[in-house]
């Protein structure tokens, strides 16, 4: 099991608030600051960001991404909206989509270094 994912980033302070506004949108909080790290969650820092001021920009064709399990298509809105709002660059706008065995709604964006982050919600059977 995944206890927790961190990906790094050129500027913690750019990419704090972009992270405060996405992962807040799905009720996550900034819940550790330390000099170059800052960790997210709801109950325990479970999405860290981690500054690494002299890495290059995220290539789009890295195929990496991190998927965020959310309750309703409302919060994927919701996280894609904010997530733009604050610097992230749209990578699959909110909708429905067929995956192997669900049927889901998702979102992906970018974050302000090029790491793709989706939103994804089970839609029922």
């Amino acid at each position: 099991m995944i206890d927790h994912v961190s990906v790094g980033v050129r500027s913690l302070a750019r990419s704090a608030a972009f992270y405060e506004a996405a992962l807040g949108a799905l009720g996550m909080t900034k819940l550790v600051e330390r000099p170059a790290t800052i960790g997210f969650g709801a109950r325990y820092s479970e999405f860290w960001i981690h500054e690494r001021p002299a890495m290059a920009a995220v290539p789009n064709e890295t195929g990496c991404h991190i998927a965020l399990r959310v309750r309703t298509p409302e919060e994927v809105e919701r996280f894609h909206a904010a997530a733009l709002a604050f610097g992230g660059t749209d990578d699959g706008a909110p909708g429905k989509r067929q995956y192997s065995r669900a049927s889901v709604f998702a979102a992906f964006v970018r974050d302000p270094d090029g790491n793709r982050i989706e939103a994804v919600a089970l839609l029922p059977d």
